[in-house]
């Protein structure tokens, strides 16, 4: 497994996989029970992964606990993200949900009980709550990385605007700053290339994707059976609602045949090349179920696209731009030709 920094402004070196624990218990009535979690979680290790990814609300505090139990040992050699926002137990009240610095400062320690750590490297904000000021967070996590009890501080399913906002106040008033993003992102969920992609890769924020499959949806098995995340949490996951997601499946199925690996692995070797392309770093978050999932999941570390296949799935897969990036992309063509006609030699943009 290759390594990078935690996007251009840390020195946090992180495996080219993050392991997400989603699966890591039973607390939502599906998972893996702790010995099955266990050897997920050394093979991972094994493969060169240093990079785990829980949240609080992660079987209901049962991922935390796992996780806790089987970095103990590695503690300082591995990096930990965890989450808050939702609350680790279900029905938790107006105090107990939500990015206020009262729930952020008790979830955090709760957290850290879970985890049997004084400290992790990486808290996620893990969703806009609609009420809590972006000063406010900033605040709340500056408290506690001064504290030693947080490392970095990054943000997880935020609009791109509140990211560059809060990216830009952390800097002008010396909070600690955002060091990444996590977003979904797959060959049938690739919304992130509008702003969230750009706008990372212009502050040189590290990226985190989960969800590379689609939900499974990216492994065809849904075509022959519903078993699975789409049935067991009916949450979190894609179907076939689109003759564009339709095409998708059809063709990674095809790739797969045409180079004899399984649909998961391309549609993860894709994820991967598509990281490589990006100018700040991007690790996938590969959230298995089982130790079958994982070793597809590693498998696709060594399976290279042509770039006719790369460029094929990108091409069907890509996502409208919108306003006002596919209006400005038709004008600034326009605006090129005709310099093209007037100036001698190659336009140069200007930085």
């Amino acid at each position: 497994m290759r390594y990078t920094t935690f996007g251009r402004h840390t020195g946090l070196r992180v495996s080219q996989y993050a392991l997400g624990t989603g699966n890591f218990g039973t607390g939502w009535g599906a998972g893996a029970e702790r010995d099955e979690a266990k050897v997920i979680f050394e093979r991972y290790i094994e493969a060169g992964g240093n990079f785990i990814d829980t949240a609080d609300i992660y079987q209901f505090g049962q991922s935390e606990q796992l996780v806790g139990e089987f970095v103990h040992a590695d503690r300082d050699d591995l990096i930990l993200g965890t989450k808050f926002s939702m609350g680790a137990q279900p029905g938790g009240g107006l105090s107990r949900t939500g990015n206020g610095r009262k729930n952020m400062r008790t979830s955090v320690e709760e957290s850290l009980t879970r985890l049997n750590t004084d400290y992790v490297d990486v808290l996620w904000v893990h969703y806009p709550d609609a009420l809590t000021p972006i000063e406010e967070i900033l605040r709340g996590v500056d408290d506690l990385v001064s504290q030693g009890k947080v490392l970095y501080a990054a943000f997880s399913n935020f609009p791109a605007w509140r990211l560059s906002r809060a990216a830009a106040l952390s800097d002008v008033a010396g909070w600690a700053p955002v060091a990444g993003i996590q977003v979904e992102y797959s060959l049938v969920e690739r919304s992130a290339d509008r702003e969230l992609l750009p706008m990372a890769e212009a502050l040189g924020l590290g990226v985190t994707m989960w969800s590379p499959l689609g939900g499974g949806l990216l492994t065809g098995k849904y075509r022959s059976s519903e078993q699975g995340r789409l049935s067991d949490l009916k949450m979190l996951v894609h179907t076939e609602s689109t003759a564009q997601k339709s095409a998708v499946v059809d063709a990674v199925i095809s790739i797969a045949k045409d180079v004899g690996r399984t649909p998961a692995q391309v549609a993860t070797a894709w994820v991967n090349e598509r990281s490589r392309r990006l100018a700040t770093s991007s690790i996938p978050i590969i959230g298995p179920r089982n130790l079958a999932q994982l070793d597809d999941y590693l498998g696709a570390l060594d399976l290279e696209l042509t770039a006719e296949q790369f460029e094929h799935l990108t091409a069907i897969s890509t996502t409208s731009l919108g306003v006002p990036h596919e209006a400005n992309a038709a004008s600034l063509n326009g605006v090129q030709g005709g310099l093209a006609a007037q100036v001698d030699g190659p336009i140069v943009p200007v930085a």
